[in-house]
């Protein structure tokens, strides 16, 4: 029964990762198609004005997935690792950690400069040093991509010591003959 459950809830943490990685590269695709363009940049001589983009909501709900998806995925990680002692394989889930760490990094500075970017820009005060910026095209994109990759090295990482576990670092998987 005890077995049962494990799958279970490993089951359903799983899809709950799965889940908000998703959410997370659905939010940055929808972004990507919501940011300002130029036509929305409003020039006064040398002041510029750039209203509030609906891509900063989902830049936020991008955000907050990709963290919360990390922070479980790592949990999981750490609660299994404890009992993991498998020394071959200890090599593969580190360099997927690593891989997820890099990649949600890289993901967190790009969504979140264009989030910052996405905010209402005034005249006069713009994003930057008195000046308007807009998102180049692609940022977003690249974002959801990262995403991807972060949350699907976290959980290939936290397979990988799931199932090594579960065979056992003394256990043959095949018996000999």
């Amino acid at each position: 029964m005890e077995k049962g459950q494990d799958r279970s809830s490993v089951v359903l943490m799983f899809s709950f990762l799965i889940f908000l990685g998703l959410i997370s590269c659905a939010s940055c695709i929808t972004a990507e198609f919501k940011r300002a363009k130029k036509k929305d940049l409003k020039l006064d001589g040398k002041l510029c004005h750039l209203p509030a983009s609906p891509a900063f909501g989902y830049a936020v709900a991008a955000l907050v997935c990709l963290s919360m998806a990390q922070i479980i995925g790592n949990l999981i990680i750490c609660t299994q690792f404890h009992s993991f002692t498998g020394e071959k394989s200890v090599s593969l889930p580190t360099c997927l950690l690593v891989i997820s760490w890099i990649s949600f990094g890289t993901a967190l500075l790009l969504i979140a400069g264009a989030t910052s970017m996405s905010r209402r820009q005034p005249y006069g005060e713009g994003w930057l040093a008195g000046e308007c910026y807009l998102v180049k095209d692609g940022v977003f994109l690249g974002s959801a991509a990262l995403t991807v990759v972060a949350v699907g090295s976290t959980l290939g990482s936290a397979f990988v010591i799931i199932r090594e576990r579960q065979v056992g670092p003394d256990r043959n998987v095949h018996a000999k003959i």
